[in-house]
């Protein structure tokens, strides 16, 4: 509640508002206390009235006494015609602690005086000059004690601090109210708006509508309205994009693997007798070699998802023997060896050509994971049926896969296990597994070796 802006808008109003009346208060309690001395002079004048009636100038002193009580007044002398007279005196009159004159005092000089009458705690006798009201006179001064006074000043000092705080709360409350209305609760509004659009940025129903009335937060309003559409279509534009690259990748991936066993193929036609292939050969090469590069170049793309598999009932050993030939074709058999386990007749339900692609990246990294050491190795292709589906085994006499391509498998651009690679391979054959409903794991990786397993679901539909 403090920590907000309505309540430090109520904090602050209290204060400010406080502030305000102890400035009133300091010139009021001076000004009550003016008030007070010449009420008491206007009595002192009325009650030495009947003395001055009788031309004896006798009164009883029990009257007199009286008379003294009732102004609040030690004595009083008035001075007529340039003669000052004691008119009224009580017997005994303590020591004068101090003289105030009230006829020519300056502000200043009424507040310093009412501010040391507060903090002045010791009982005290003042006298007290003023005019006499009516002119009937040229000037009278009182003697009487300070306790009532002081009093009296706290009293009304009190009064006056007690309807300040109840003024200040009751202001505070209504700017509280307003202010929470008229600008708290539109930031409110959109704050909420932008924690909405934060959550799915991609949205446009998410984008903040403008309806502030104040100016200034409208033109907020508006400007982060304006913010919210380029940066959603700014991510819309980038996940098209994002796509598009990466299916331009993976197909750029694959492509160049054909097109490298395609550029073998036509390296072993240089040794044609033929002239006519002789002079092809060349250019056949060069035009392989660019298309290559061309491919390498477009590997920079993101992600996007394959097309569903085309599922079909086929027999999985002529697929796996031609992922081995292509595979033959890159290396000599005094390399990288190939055995193969897979049981002639075995029908597996798939999309060949995913498969092939599936089986494809996992031999050549394989094989290319054990010429990197530079000596001979074996890759074993292995598949047979389970209660729930197919399993398809390809293990390799390799280095095993570094602690990079480990932190980050099956992600593309990160989990290249060579210098060089993209890590796509992978990528790509896990997500091709996955569109058939089961998965590709990595079953043991180490000096000895890697091995992956395929998993494909019996009955499933996908």
């Amino acid at each position: 509640m403090l920590n907000s802006l309505s309540g430090r808008l109520l904090i602050l109003t209290v204060l400010f508002v406080m502030l305000a009346e102890i400035m009133i208060f300091v010139p009021s309690v001076a000004r009550f206390r003016e008030d007070y001395l010449l009420a008491r002079i206007e009595r002192a004048q009325i009650a030495s009235l009947a003395l001055l009636a009788d031309e004896t100038m006798m009164i009883d002193e029990a009257l007199e006494q009286e008379l003294l009580d009732n102004a609040g007044v030690l004595n009083v002398a008035l001075r007529r015609d340039a003669v000052s007279q004691l008119v009224l005196t009580a017997d005994r009159i303590p020591p004068i602690s101090g003289q105030y004159d009230l006829r020519d005092a300056t502000a200043w000089e009424l507040i310093r005086d009412a501010m040391l009458r507060l903090a002045e705690t010791e009982s005290q006798v003042i006298r007290v000059y003023g005019n006499p009201v009516q002119d009937a006179g040229i000037l009278i001064d009182v003697t009487l004690h300070t306790d009532p006074l002081r009093d009296a000043m706290i009293d009304y000092g009190l009064r006056i601090l007690l309807l300040s705080a109840v003024i200040s709360v009751v202001t505070a409350a209504f700017l509280f109210l307003a202010a929470r209305r008229v600008v708290v609760m539109p930031i409110r509004r959109v704050i909420d708006s932008m924690r909405s659009y934060a959550e799915a940025p991609e949205d446009n129903s998410r984008i903040i509508r403008p309806s502030a009335g104040i100016t200034e937060l409208r033109d907020a309003e508006e400007s982060l309205q304006t913010l919210q559409t380029q940066l959603t279509a700014a991510l819309k534009q980038r996940e098209r994009l994002v796509q598009l690259g990466s299916a331009v990748a993976k197909i750029s991936h694959d492509l160049r693997n054909i097109l490298t066993v395609a550029t073998l193929m036509a390296d072993r036609l240089e040794g044609s007798e033929d002239p006519a292939v002789q002079r092809t050969a060349p250019k056949l090469l060069s035009s392989l070699s660019r298309a290559v590069n061309v491919c390498e170049g477009t590997l920079a793309f993101g992600r996007a998802e394959e097309p569903p598999p085309m599922l079909t009932r086929f027999d999985l050993a002529p697929v796996v023997e031609d992922v081995v030939d292509q595979e033959r074709l890159a290396v000599g058999e005094d390399s990288v060896s190939f055995t193969c386990d897979c049981p002639s007749g075995l029908i597996l339900r798939a999309d060949p050509e995913q498969l092939y692609r599936v089986l494809g990246n996992l031999v050549r990294n394989a094989r290319q994971a054990i010429l990197a050491t530079g000596r001979p190795g074996t890759i074993a292709l292995s598949a047979g049926e389970t209660a729930d589906g197919w399993v398809i085994r390809v293990a390799d006499t390799g280095p095993g896969l570094p602690k990079k391509a480990l932190d980050h498998l099956f992600q593309p651009f990160q989990g290249g296990a060579r210098k060089g690679g993209t890590g796509l391979g992978l990528a790509i054959a896990a997500e091709l597994v996955r569109g058939h409903g089961g998965r590709l794991d990595l079953v043991d990786t180490g000096p000895e070796g890697t091995v992956f397993e395929i998993h494909l679901p019996g009955g499933q539909k996908v």
